[in-house]
């Protein structure tokens, strides 16, 4: 039973699971758990990948994001399906060898539900690496901001996406580090909103940067970080060839 299992909260067995994982594996005969071993090894492991760039075109982090074999995402993202999509990410990502071969040596930001900052789902060790994107509308009560908190102990660093200055935005400033902008948006309200997004110190991101015209506004407001098709569009990469490892 792997490190990330559900019943697995930094590496404790809380639920118990780890006897019984290990007594259905020793019932499993030989030659199926051969094949599946052949067709696990076979089948795509499948991630998104996006740059976020500086302003001088230096590629400062890797977006990581689902993909699955059939290219398409899941028709509703609950939070049960939206903490498998993650946890398929982050496996690919990091409990596998090479990374390098796929962030270059880059920080990688990757989108975490809710609980992934409560811990009742464990992040990978590696807040060297890994900035923890809270997902939309996260509604921060006192469990996520103790959360993010406890975490940010740890060394992880945090980036708010798809800030517009709602007030449950408002009280997550403090506890990130980048804020995401849709610069789709900053010809209509822009400064109010870039100033409070930068209130608590957070490097502005400016995401969904489609046209030449859209970055530069993005950097005349003071924006360091940027995303989006016209830097670089997202692309699928299958990490199948990459060995499993453990953490």
């Amino acid at each position: 039973m792997g490190l990330w299992c559900h019943g697995l909260v930094n590496g404790v067995d809380h639920l118990g699971l780890e006897p019984l994982a290990a007594a259905v594996d020793a019932a499993i005969p030989a030659d199926l758990a051969h094949a599946w071993a052949e067709h696990v090894a076979a089948s795509p492991v499948l991630v998104a990948r996006q740059g976020v760039f500086r302003a001088q075109g230096a590629v400062f982090a890797y977006q990581l994001s689902f993909r699955s074999q059939d290219r398409s995402d899941p028709e509703s993202w609950t939070s049960d399906v939206h903490e498998r999509a993650t946890s398929h990410v982050l496996r690919a990502t990091f409990a596998r060898d090479d990374l390098e071969s796929l962030v270059g040596g880059r920080h990688v930001m990757v989108r975490c539900p809710r609980g992934y900052l409560v811990d009742q789902l464990p992040l990978p060790p590696r807040p060297d690496r890994l900035i923890v994107e809270l997902p939309p509308g996260l509604e921060p009560d006192a469990q996520v901001r103790a959360g993010i908190a406890d975490l940010r102990a740890r060394g992880f660093r945090f980036a708010l996406p798809a800030f517009s200055d709602q007030p449950e935005q408002r009280q997550l400033l403090p506890l990130v580090d980048f804020v995401k902008i849709d610069v789709r948006d900053l010809d209509v309200e822009g400064v109010p909103v870039v100033r409070v997004a930068r209130s608590a110190g957070a490097t502005l991101v400016g995401e969904f940067v489609e046209r030449p015209e859209q970055l530069a506004l993005a950097q005349d407001l003071g924006f360091t970080l940027f995303q989006g098709s016209y830097l670089g569009r997202a692309t699928t990469v299958d990490r199948a060839a990459a060995r499993p490892v453990g953490l």
